[in-house]
């Protein structure tokens, strides 16, 4: 690069190759450039080899210096440099526009645009994934000794057996809380007795197994999600497939099998405990005996009110197990991925048993059960 400087004009003569292992070198000298007086610049880039979109930075910054009070001349410009050089001139101007402009509808639009198209995208591959997961469960029927029943006994226990406590807890105050809710609010139609129903019904059909569901979404799914893209990010994953064998089949379909057997048992034992503490409540607040509330809890509720929330176990139990599976094998080899879709599988799947429990209600509504 060679600079003259005489009776008013500026001469810019630039060669070699304006790449990025030059650019640093490039940028002092053209720090130091000073036109002094000069009204119009030169620039000559016939000499220049290469330009990469470091050098077509550099080049549209030293446009951009001059081009104010200097007229420049650019002379023998390559056409596919003139394009570099316009393109990276777009892009400052597009960096360059305010945050806010625009019409704010519009941007709304666009936004909920996107949204839909990424909870289509979303949706087609979860569905595609439980493809993959039906497929490994058929394997697995036509031979069964594929299935690796240690890990289903290992998971059972862990979304099971050690999930009796917090369920029973919740359930149990859930019961409580509901009894004394309704007590206080029938008293004032003297119709305490209904406390049973009201009770029985509501934990039969509705708040033990989706209390069940939601708890074992944040505990179980979640666990999922972390164990498996703990995997992904220690390449435990390529390993499997690398032995031949299928990552579904290997981790998907224990946790999801496991899950399955569990949720019914924890959704009956969340029952019970939210029945045990709706008649304590009643039993303290309006002197219900145990004995009387389970004789009038025999009157009110029907066994189908018992069988409309197990039914509903399995279909949560798989979607919780699924969407925690599908996460974890989303994970991306850092530890900031294996956080955000933690997080994710659980607001998707507590998202997921909402809406198929209000299926689920629909469905049995329209049966008249």
């Amino acid at each position: 690069m060679s600079f003259r400087h005489e009776d008013g004009l500026a001469s810019l003569s630039l060669s070699g190759a304006w790449t990025l292992g030059e650019a640093a070198r490039l940028s002092r000298a053209l720090d130091g450039l000073n036109l002094g007086a000069a009204r119009r610049l030169r620039i000559d880039a016939g000499g220049l080899e290469r330009v990469d979109t470091a050098g077509a930075v550099l080049l549209q910054r030293l446009n951009s210096r001059f081009g104010t009070g200097v007229a420049v001349e650019w002379r023998a410009l390559r056409p596919e440099h003139q394009t570099l050089i316009d393109y990276v001139s777009g892009c400052d101007a597009a960096s360059a526009a305010p945050p806010g402009s625009g019409n704010g509808l519009l941007r709304f639009v666009a936004h909920l645009g996107w949204l839909v198209l990424f909870a289509a995208r979303e949706g087609r591959r979860f569905i595609a994934f439980i493809g993959r997961v039906v497929e490994a469960f058929a394997r697995i029927a036509i031979s069964p000794r594929r299935l690796r029943f240690t890990s289903v006994v290992f998971h059972m226990e862990q979304t099971g057996l050690n999930a009796l406590p917090i369920v029973g807890l919740i359930s149990f105050l859930i019961g409580v809380v509901m009894a004394y809710q309704g007590a206080d609010q029938l008293k004032q139609f003297g119709a305490e007795v209904f406390v049973v129903n009201l009770v029985g019904v509501s934990v039969l059909r509705e708040l033990g197994i989706l209390l069940t569901a939601i708890v074992v979404a944040g505990r179980s799914g979640s666990a999922f999600t972390a164990q498996i893209g703990s995997m992904k990010v220690n390449e435990e994953v390529d390993a499997i497939r690398t032995l031949g064998l299928d990552p579904v089949e290997v981790l998907v379909v224990p946790r999801v099998l496991a899950l399955i057997l569990t949720l019914p048992l924890l959704a009956f034992f969340a029952d019970i405990m939210g029945l045990l503490g709706g008649a304590l409540m009643a039993w303290v607040t309006l002197d219900i005996t145990p004995f009387m509330f389970f004789q009038r809890l025999h009157e009110a509720v029907s066994v189908s009110s018992f069988l409309v929330g197990l039914v509903k176990a399995p279909v949560f139990a798989a979607l919780i197990a699924m969407v925690g599976c599908y996460e974890g094998l989303r994970v991306k080899r850092d530890a900031e991925s294996v956080g955000r879709l933690t997080t994710r599988s659980v607001v998707q799947s507590i998202f997921l048993v909402i809406v198929a429990d209000a299926l689920f209600s629909i469905f049995f509504s329209a049966l008249g059960i």
